[in-house]
């Protein structure tokens, strides 16, 4: 057996020095505060600014995480796509709820929604399937998301072959494939700040409105 060349992991560790978060800076609405730290990341041109980490559980209570995009957002909820044959959503079918984490780590920063996932409706799917580029359409039906293939080959040789199907025409909207809405009761914003006192205010949706709570780092 070979032997490991385990890299000590215990002694990395920076100082977060851009800032802190307090509570004059707060909005009401916390995706008023969402938005204003997304432009933000897009302006500081991080790679990937929509990505989240959407966690989700099994039928056994074993949780799951993968990176997805967000394609959308206002006052109802979040937007994501997906397989619908995949592993998040046979999740999703036995428990909606679900977590989205933004790690914007250059900028010292993340934030965590909670809520339920909702199946969209066929009209919001279809319109932005075909808002998206060519190859990535034909891409959704090459890929069988989550299931197990014997090689990469098997994968690009659909990919090639429906490529050519459908040179010439539109590429049909494929019934595995859809999206959610998340609607969110509780949102954490989180700060790095130096000497690992880092600065945490907690959003929980109310009767009257939307809670804040600082919370101990």
């Amino acid at each position: 057996m070979t032997e490991l060349d385990f890299i000590d992991v215990a002694d990395l560790r920076r100082e977060y020095m851009k800032g802190g978060l307090r509570r004059h800076e707060l909005t009401e609405q916390p995706l008023v505060l969402f938005e204003k730290w997304l432009k933000q990341a897009c302006e500081a041109r991080l790679s990937d600014p929509t990505a989240m980490c959407v966690a989700t559980v099994d039928e056994n209570g074993q949780p799951y995480q993968r990176i997805v995009l967000l394609k959308h957002f206002d006052e109802h909820g979040l937007v994501f796509y997906t397989n619908l044959g995949s592993r998040k959503a046979s999740h999703l079918e036995h428990n909606q709820r679900v977590s989205l984490l933004f790690p914007w780590y250059p900028l010292e920063r993340q934030v965590c929604f909670l809520g339920k996932a909702e199946k969209l409706s066929p009209i919001e799917v279809i319109k932005y399937f075909h808002s998206r580029p060519k190859d990535s359409q034909i891409a959704a039906w090459a890929s069988q998301q989550s299931s197990r293939i014997s090689a990469r080959g098997v994968l690009e040789s659909k990919f090639l072959e429906l490529k050519q199907k459908f040179q010439n025409g539109e590429v049909p909207l494929p019934s595995f494939w859809g999206g959610y809405r998340v609607t969110f009761d509780s949102v954490e914003f989180w700060q790095g700040r130096e000497n690992r006192l880092h600065d945490r205010f907690i959003y929980q949706k109310s009767p009257q409105g939307w809670d804040i709570e600082r919370l101990a780092p």
